[in-house]
């Protein structure tokens, strides 16, 4: 058998039996009375018998709240059915349930800030920050926004939220004014935590001006919690209703219990949003109870997260891996929080934090790995690594090449779980598995509980061929809707209008001979040259192999009753998109795709545009080039990047 017909990685026989999914499969065949001798059989079950499947989630993250006798009412309704509709639960008490001295939160910022919160300190700083919540007179329903970085207190921030029964939201302080508006102006919040300002890259970025501005322009805000993080005494003068964390729960002092408000299964938690590059973002609602059943899913089963694991996931506030990340206090891991540059200091400084802290899960983008590819890191040479189990990869499609840079410059007995999901229903469809084996560009396997499918053009499953992800049947970590929109019409047109009664993702994607998946890109930016569907990934995945192209973006330009495929390209620096790196370019998708994927037109750029999550917004750059308005720029990391791509005098002919 030659290399390309062999997994890049196989779990050992000990590792596979110390797996969270193999005590789960061994308990829930004694608990039902049936046999389930592969994760095939497991996964047809969990979507066959959702009731015994949740309810065994459910026992096995010995979830602290109560069941009620209905595990799903009106089952055959998507949208419309309801989980343990009886259920009564608080989503915080599900994550503080331990009070010890044993690391909860770990934290650095880049290389000038550390901090640590044992299980202990947090419930203490949580119990407060409650408390203070309550006599500002925040309850069940009412929201709590956050515009800070990825601090130990924006997690006692949404802890405190969360056991009240309020709503906590959430965005990262590098949005500008006007992306903060355009989120929490919708939502209304009555309390709003915020920072001084953030360190990137060894600068230090103050935010109290941007404050102040957003602070105005929110009526319905009625007090401003300052985090202090950049300065020891920052000037709150000029931001209304505002106090300094410490002012905010000082009167807190002898509280030492949180009182956990029970709430329904449905109860809403969270507020998330769509990226927004194509219009004022969508609010998206997401339960406590859906939420906290589909995490301690996959953490437990597909992450293998154990308790005393230590997990890191590169992430901002204002991307759902954050969301993702604080739930690993559930399965009792120590959550490693980093906020700035991945690059700062020496450009190691997230392997030296995998080393000094003993990290087991990194989790991070494939653009992140990619660019340590590019870099010539090898972590691997550099770093022991020796407690890492597991590498999470989300945010855009891992490419095979990617994988291949895993194995041989980071760690090569690691389990590296591609994954894939979204802000919609804040989890992942299709994800890793610690006791499979990992077959190179594929994602291992469709999610636990998770009806997933690929269709064709008509509604008609396919296997080894590219269609839409869909999923098939209802699942917990549905939203319960979008806000303010009552009688759920943009819901329904949003994930169900193109299958009736099936969620359609928006993905690219094919199954896989061994049951996997690989993701070819949003079914939205799908190019159509000569009406033959191409995804984006497959395009990036040569174009990027290249060592003088950093990053691509590739669309297609409707062009005399056809569409045209335009690749824009980021080269290192000092290099020059000449005519032989052009067809040098052409000469690599041809020989590894086919002809339809060749671009009509290779265009250098100096920046690609890309959202605060580092997705590349192929939609924004195709308006541009269309003459249409992009019309919410303030969902962008680089909106600057976006003026290359106005008016392109090449693109006219």
């Amino acid at each position: 058998m030659n290399t390309a017909e062999q997994p890049l990685w196989r779990p050992s026989e000990a590792r596979i039996a110390a797996a969270g999914i193999t005590a789960f499969t061994h308990r829930a065949e004694t608990r039902w009375g049936i046999a389930l001798p592969d994760y095939e059989a497991l996964h047809a079950w969990s979507v066959r018998a959702p009731e015994q499947f949740w309810t065994s989630v459910w026992e096995y993250g010995e979830v602290i709240g109560e069941p009620g006798s209905t595990v799903l009412a009106d089952g055959e309704c998507m949208p419309g059915a309801r989980w343990f509709p009886e259920a009564r639960l608080n989503f915080a008490q599900n994550l503080l349930r331990a009070r010890d001295e044993r690391d909860a939160l770990v934290f650095w910022g880049e290389d000038r800030v550390k901090n640590r919160l044992s299980h202990a300190d947090l419930y203490r700083q949580v119990a407060r920050f409650a408390a203070a919540l309550r006599e500002q007179g925040v309850g069940p329903g009412d929201r709590v926004a956050a515009y800070l970085p990825n601090l130990p207190e924006t997690v006692v921030a949404m802890l405190a939220t969360a056991s009240l029964g309020a709503i906590f939201s959430s965005a990262s302080p590098d949005f500008g004014v006007q992306g903060v508006l355009d989120r929490f102006g919708q939502i209304e919040p009555k309390v709003l935590v915020a920072c001084d300002g953030y360190y990137y890259n060894g600068k230090v970025i103050d935010c109290l001006g941007k404050l102040a501005e957003v602070a105005a322009r929110l009526p319905s805000v009625k007090r401003v919690v300052v985090v202090p993080y950049v300065h020891a005494h920052p000037d709150l003068g000029g931001i209304a209703h505002a106090r300094l964390l410490a002012d905010f729960v000082a009167a807190q002092h002898d509280v030492t219990e949180i009182e956990f408000a029970q709430l329904p299964f449905d109860h809403p938690l969270y507020i998330l949003y769509s990226s927004g590059t194509t219009g004022v973002p969508k609010c998206i609602v997401h339960g406590a109870g859906g939420t906290l059943l589909q995490h301690i899913k996959e953490h437990r089963l597909h992450a293998d997260v154990r308790p005393g694991d230590r997990l890191f996931y590169f992430t901002t506030c204002g991307w759902m891996m954050w969301n993702w990340l604080v739930s690993g206090l559930a399965p009792g891991a120590t959550l490693l929080l980093y906020d700035g540059s991945p690059f700062a200091g020496q450009g190691t400084l997230l392997f030296d934090y995998a080393d000094a802290e003993g990290m087991t899960h990194f989790g991070t983008s494939a653009k992140f790995i990619d660019a340590l590819a590019k870099a010539g890191a090898a972590p691997a040479r550099s770093h022991r690594l020796d407690t890492l189990r597991a590498v999470l990869s989300t945010g855009s499609p891992l490419v095979p090449e990617g994988f291949d840079y895993v194995y041989r410059d980071i760690k090569a007995d690691v389990c590296l779980s591609s994954i894939s999901g979204g802000t919609d229903i804040l989890s992942c469809f299709v994800l890793g598995n610690p006791a499979l084996p990992v077959w190179r560009g594929e994602i291992q396997c469709k999610g636990l509980g998770m009806a997933v499918d690929v269709f064709d053009e008509d509604g008609s499953p396919v296997r080894e061929q590219k269609g839409e992800l869909v999923c098939t049947r209802p699942f917990p970590s549905m939203p319960i809707g979008f806000w303010k929109d009552d009688d759920g019409a943009r819901y329904r047109a949003a994930y169900f209008e193109r299958f009736p009664g099936v969620w359609c993702h928006g993905d690219f994607c094919e199954i896989t001979a061994h049951g996997g998946l690989i993701i070819h890109g949003r079914s939205d930016a799908t190019l159509n040259p000569g009406g033959v569907r191409i995804g984006t990934a497959e395009i990036y995945r040569q174009v990027e192999k290249l060592e003088e192209v950093i990053e691509a973006l590739v669309i297609g330009q409707d062009w005399q009753d056809d569409v045209r495929v335009v690749l824009f390209v980021k080269l290192r620096e000092g290099r020059v998109l000449d005519d032989e790196l052009v067809q040098r370019i052409r000469r690599t998708i041809r020989d590894n795709t086919t002809p339809r994927h060749v671009p009509g037109k290779i265009l250098q750029v100096d920046d690609i545009p890309r959202t605060k999550s580092g997705k590349v917004v192929e939609l924004a750059v195709r308006n541009l080039v269309h003459g249409r308005p992009v019309k919410n720029i303030e969902a962008l990391a680089n909106p600057e990047a976006l003026e290359q791509f106005r008016d392109r005098s090449e693109l006219s002919d």
